[in-house]
């Protein structure tokens, strides 16, 4: 980051999980390579007709609810994904340097808020896993609400569930067009991560500042 965030115009942190809180290698390791291969096997494909016809289903869903949704890609690929999650589930890690993040967080008074895309059967996998619920104030999940973080509406949703003030909330995301969704609804400090999958290379933001690792935003300058 080259301009420190203006911590004593903050009250409320809202964060992304995959990607953000988590590497987001065990998503990426599940839907790009376990599926495609369980797909392939049960249909008896080529690797490359597996890979054509699973991209197709997540292109026409993608940015919607039934994207992130367990239950839709179980009945629409005829795979238990559940199952498949439990398979891998050592791939589960935190992104370096958030627990202390989160903790410097708290020590400073900022309100946690976990906002998430993630469908609940994710949130019953990684929660334990890493006990992400005793480091937050709140988790909620757009499958809650009804709409993904990309929509308006989930916004709206989500002001009218949880209490904080826009305009004194930074929100953390690895994708810049959520990010962007959360500029127009009015949350007035946006941070992209660099670096959401650590086994894949950096990304690209234009639009907004972006993190390498959070140990560069401590100790918190209020």
């Amino acid at each position: 980051m080259t301009h420190p965030l203006p911590w004593h115009a903050i009250d409320t942190v809202l964060l992304d999980m995959d990607g953000t809180l988590i590497d987001l290698h065990f998503d990426n390791h599940l839907w790009l390579t376990l599926v495609p291969e369980r797909y392939a096997r049960l249909h008896g494909l080529t690797a490359d007709e597996a890979k054509r016809r699973i991209d197709a289903h997540y292109g026409a869903v993608a940015g919607t609810l039934n994207w992130y949704c367990v239950d839709y890609w179980s009945e629409t690929l005829g795979l238990d994904i559940r199952a498949l999650k439990q398979e891998i589930l050592e791939k589960i890690r935190w992104r370096p340097n958030v627990i202390p993040f989160l903790e410097a967080l708290k020590a400073a008074g900022k309100q946690r808020i976990l906002f998430t895309n993630a469908h609940p059967a994710s949130l019953e996998v990684k929660v334990p896993r890493l006990g992400l619920d005793a480091h937050l104030d709140r988790i909620v999940s757009t499958h809650e609400l009804g709409w993904s973080k990309e929509s308006q509406r989930s916004w709206q949703a989500l002001a009218a569930r949880v209490a904080f003030d826009p305009t004194r909330t930074l929100f953390i995301d690895d994708s810049e067009r959520i990010l962007a969704a959360s500029a127009e609804f009015g949350v007035a400090y946006q941070l992209g991560i660099r670096h959401p999958d650590s086994g894949n290379p950096p990304l690209t933001f234009t639009r907004f500042p972006a993190l390498d690792d959070y140990a560069d935003l401590l100790p918190l300058r209020l």
